[in-house]
This record gives structure tokens, C-alpha cells and sequence, in this order.
């Protein structure tokens, strides 16, 4: 994808603020952005509107929740034809454990980011959803001992 021409240096410092911090008002955008409220408003609405900006999320920490396991599952397809990637995207789609799902180059077909909250819980997750569904001929799973960088911010490059 490249750069949109649409955004100017407003729009950069605009979505640099809003990484940091979506909750912020648009008086307290307009502030650290040098414009209007109104002006942000607008701003923020095309912003949205063209799909720049696709969406504003609360982070929740997984083990105030009891997801305190977070597993990388390499997974291999059966055959790779184009109806058994639809079968599996849909199984990835309907999953709520799955948080991220990557189509890859190499051994592994996908890889998944997936959340549990014990090793039982994940040992059901593979045998009784990954391993059995029709569009799955292997998966290699490994744990994560520790999170040492979360998803964070893009790095924004604008001018």
C-alpha cells in the first residue's frame, strides 16, 4: 500500500496523537495538533471515512481476564486448493481465541496468535478445534515465556 497524497503534515501529527492516546477529545487533539476542534472533527471523520483510521480499541491486560497464555501455532493446510483456505479463514474467523491470524512463505501455511487461559485449555483448543477440522493437516504450537514487546504503534513516517 503507499502513502495516501491526501495526507498533509496535520493528518501525520493527527494519527501519531491518536495512536498514543484514542480517547483524547478534540479539544485535546486540536491542542497537541495546532488546529481547531472542529477542524480535528473533520479531519478525524475523513480520517475514518477513506479507512486510514479503521477502528479505536480498549487494550486489556490478557491475565486480568484469565487469558495468561499466549501460543504461536504454526499450521500447514491438507491440500491448498481454494476451498479449503476458505475453510480454514472461516474457522479463523470464528474463533474468538484467535487474536491474530498470518498467511505465510515457508513450512507453515498460517501462523496464529492465540490466547488461552491454561495448558488444558490449549491442549482442547488444538485437539478438539485446530487438529480436527477438515482443512488441517498439522499444527506446531509454541508458548510464549514472555511478552517482551506488545503490538504497539506504527511507526509513522509522514512528512
Amino acid at each position: 500500500m503507499q502513502i495516501s497524497p491526501n495526507l498533509d503534515s496535520f493528518d501525520w501529527r493527527l494519527l501519531d496523537a491518536l495512536q498514543q492516546d484514542a480517547s483524547l477529545t478534540n479539544g485535546a487533539l486540536a491542542e497537541k495538533v495546532g488546529l481547531s476542534a472542529s477542524q480535528i472533527s473533520r479531519r478525524r471523520q475523513r480520517l475514518e471515512q477513506d479507512g486510514t483510521i479503521r477502528g479505536y480499541r480498549a487494550l486489556i491486560e490478557p491475565s486480568a481476564i484469565g487469558l495468561g497464555i499466549t501460543v504461536f501455532i504454526h499450521v500447514a493446510l491438507n491440500t491448498h486448493s481454494r476451498d479449503n483456505a476458505r475453510r480454514f479463514r472461516d474457522l479463523v474467523r470464528l474463533t474468538p481465541a484467535i487474536l491474530e491470524a498470518h498467511a505465510l512463505t515457508g513450512e507453515a501455511d498460517y501462523l496464529l496468535k492465540v490466547a488461552v487461559g491454561d495448558l488444558k485449555e490449549l491442549s482442547r483448543f488444538i485437539n478438539e478445534i485446530l487438529m480436527p477440522h477438515e482443512s488441517v493437516a498439522r499444527v506446531r504450537s509454541e508458548i510464549a515465556l514472555e511478552t517482551l514487546k506488545e503490538p504497539g504503534l506504527l511507526p509513522l513516517a509522514g512528512p
